[in-house]
């Protein structure tokens, strides 16, 4: 007899094979997650400690080893915003007695202190809102409109104009905190509010044109030249069209600025005094009659931090799209 042909084999496929290629992208997955986590874990490490130290006594914010664990206190915050005296052991035991003492005298009588005054730290609180304030919008407000003329028009030696406009962020702000320290002293804007205001702004604007001017460019022409056809000026064309597509990144720019302007440090140290004095040069200087008063400079650094996080918190919706924006293309 003929024998028959035998049927083709067919292959067996080994389900703990399967299993395991099934599970690498999970591993993957949970080994981007876990190295996630760590790295902020360690960036907010200083974050977390900074706000621990807001809340400690002086002891134990000088403690070696630190301490993890402590009893909480608002001495920092009460060194921070008063101005104090020693007092002598009469004096102590004097006002130890009285009962009229309000809760922020009763801190300050436990380090042997009586309150004087209210420090300078919230007037430079309100010099770092004004000064960072207005020079982000003005820097802003000029951005747009000097990214829009360099995105839409043929500007005679545009390129050359736009590195210029970048190279004012090629040094570090401490080169020229020199120069412009005597320029401003024989124009008679030294410690003042338009003088600080026109410096930040002058050193925003460069980031503000290079970065709105990408945004702008993704929003495709032919929008324009609608509303052109429409009967349209270039001005309604720019205000009805083109700003609503670029809120993303106005706000992005927004944001970046206002961080900028709110932690520069060499030139309000350089070029402010007593009166347009503002936060970040006063608060690493917080001296008392026993040394560095740590716990003060923490509470500063805290509440120092909290305007930014409202800032980016009331911006994160157009903050996270305004990152993103360019990164799909139109074909």
């Amino acid at each position: 007899m003929a024998q028959q042909p035998s049927a083709p084999r067919t292959p067996v496929i080994h389900s703990t094979r399967v299993d395991k290629v099934g599970l690498r992208p999970q591993i993957y997955q949970a080994i981007r997650v876990v190295v996630i986590l760590i790295c902020v874990v360690l960036m907010l490490i200083p974050v977390v400690w900074m706000g621990m130290t807001a809340f400690k006594s002086r002891p134990d914010a000088v403690s070696v080893p630190p301490k993890v664990f402590f009893t909480p206190t608002l001495e920092g915050f009460v060194s921070l915003l008063t101005d104090r005296r020693q007092l002598t052991n009469a004096e102590i035991e004097e006002f130890s007695e009285r009962d009229d003492l309000a809760w922020y005298e009763e801190v300050a009588l436990l380090r042997g202190q009586a309150i004087t005054g209210v420090s300078r730290f919230p007037d430079q609180l309100k010099n770092s809102l004004i000064i960072a304030g207005t020079s982000t919008i003005l820097s802003v407000g000029l951005g747009v409109l000097s990214a829009y003329a360099f995105s839409r028009f043929d500007i005679p030696g545009k390129d050359d104009m736009l590195f210029f406009i970048l190279s004012t962020r090629m040094l570090p702000p401490v080169v020229v905190t020199i120069p412009i320290f005597l320029m401003y002293r024989e124009l008679e804007l030294y410690d003042t509010y338009p003088g600080i205001i026109l410096l930040y702004t002058a050193f925003n604007l460069s980031f503000s044109v290079w970065l709105l001017k990408g945004f702008i460019d993704e929003i495709p022409r032919e929008y324009e030249e609608a509303a052109l056809v429409d009967g349209y000026t270039r001005l309604q064309a720019f205000r009805k069209v083109v700003l609503p597509q670029a809120v993303t990144g106005i706000a992005a720019t927004t944001v970046f600025s206002f961080i900028f302007a709110w932690n520069e440090y060499a030139f309000a140290l350089m070029l402010t005094a007593d009166t347009t004095r503002t936060a970040p040069p006063s608060i690493p200087s917080r001296i008392g009659t026993g040394g560095v008063e740590w716990a003060a400079i923490a509470a500063g650094s805290l509440a120092f931090l909290i305007p930014v996080i409202i800032v980016t918190f009331a911006l994160r919706q157009h903050l996270l799209r305004g990152v993103t924006f360019g990164a799909i293309r139109k074909g």
